[in-house]
């Protein structure tokens, strides 16, 4: 079983220098979880539910893209801005939370830039979820 993730979780983008903490927003009654705000697969929005990873490597952002070019070929980060435009990935379907499947730290949230982020640590340890 995997573990319900919460208001503060650390998650990782495969492309972000940085861990970045998941910012939940309620979208009706709020549900706690071990204490904070229990998430859910459609917390998955840019800047308001997953903030920056600090710099961003992937070829595929034009920001890094243009970078790179101007540096002759030289990878060269830029600061990153999530695009995230599809909920995170598969979650719980069988526990809804405000009739969204709950998020548990196996999902993954895909960003258009190719990153791939995932849930180092769910902010608690005491709910589980399958």
């Amino acid at each position: 079983m995997g573990q319900q993730v919460v208001m503060g979780a650390m998650m990782q983008c495969s492309f972000g220098a940085a861990p970045s903490s998941l910012i939940v927003i309620p979208k009706g009654p709020p549900t706690m979880a071990g204490g904070p705000l229990a998430a859910t697969i459609m917390d998955f929005a840019p800047i308001a539910n997953i903030p920056p990873f600090g710099m961003c490597s992937s070829i595929a952002n034009p920001m890094v893209a243009a970078a790179t070019a101007a540096a002759f070929g030289v990878l060269t980060p830029m600061p990153c801005i999530p695009v995230t435009v599809a909920p995170w990935v598969v979650g719980a379907p069988t526990v809804l939370i405000n009739n969204f499947p709950a998020l548990n730290n196996s999902a993954k949230c895909m960003c258009t830039w190719g990153g791939v982020i995932s849930i180092n640590m769910p902010g608690q340890f005491t709910v589980q979820v399958p």
